[in-house]
């Protein structure tokens, strides 16, 4: 399986995914500048956190002009797989992948701490290796991971099983304390947490390479049906 990862001017996370797929899982994985216009080749495409063009106008915004875009909504429009972490949720919701959008913390603050989630669907190729209801450590580091959506919204990501991650305890004022969402067709993730920083339980946790290894199985069980 081949992974690519973008890197915007600004993404800082963008090393840590590449060596999560390296070593975490042992994949193929590139970096691709935000300047390509074509994803060919790539069997998933993940959009690392940072701040992305200094999160000008809004996080994520800038970013979602890129020339790489249309061809992250290409990959999505397939059925790939299309992971965006923190500020590659921000994107997400930036250019239409995903509902809803992320407001600065309701306390104001940056946050930077590991915190504990709830698996809501583990019925998605990013969640099927976690247990259903199962309780994760998950490193978090925002300071605009305030998810926000209006109510007809929420509603549809409750009936649609959209809902991938719930955070435990209310951190940043987030609309019924949610961390990740998927699209309708399960093949796009946002989340705010930061998976590829909880490999090892040598830095803390290893909890986010079920994500990773939920991925690849997926990939492996369509390519072998």
């Amino acid at each position: 399986m081949k992974f690519a990862v973008v890197v915007f001017p600004g993404s800082n996370c963008d090393k840590d995914l590449y060596f999560a797929i390296k070593d975490g899982i042992n994949e193929e994985v590139e970096l691709v500048n935000f300047q390509e216009t074509s994803l060919s080749g790539f069997d998933a495409v993940l959009i690392p956190g940072g701040f992305s063009y200094g999160d000008y106008l809004r996080s994520g915004a800038i970013a979602g002009h890129a020339p790489i875009i249309p061809a992250i909504k290409q990959m999505a429009a397939e059925g790939k797989p299309v992971l965006g972490i923190c500020n590659g949720f921000q994107i997400l919701t930036e250019i239409g992948l995903l509902p809803g959008a992320l407001i600065k913390n309701n306390h104001n603050r940056f946050i930077c701490e590991t915190v504990s989630l709830q698996v809501i669907n583990n019925q998605t190729q990013f969640t099927s290796e976690y247990s259903a209801n199962q309780v994760i450590d998950i490193p978090v580091a925002h300071g605009e991971g305030n998810y926000y959506c209006d109510e007809q919204t929420l509603n549809e990501l409750k009936q649609n099983d959209q809902i991938a991650f719930k955070y435990q305890s209310d951190i940043n004022g987030s609309v019924d304390q949610i961390a990740g969402i998927t699209n309708k067709e399960k093949n796009v993730l946002g989340m705010m947490p930061h998976p590829e920083r909880a490999l090892e339980t040598l830095v803390g946790s290893d909890d986010g390479l079920k994500m990773f290894q939920s991925i690849l199985k997926n990939h492996m069980d369509r390519v072998n049906q």
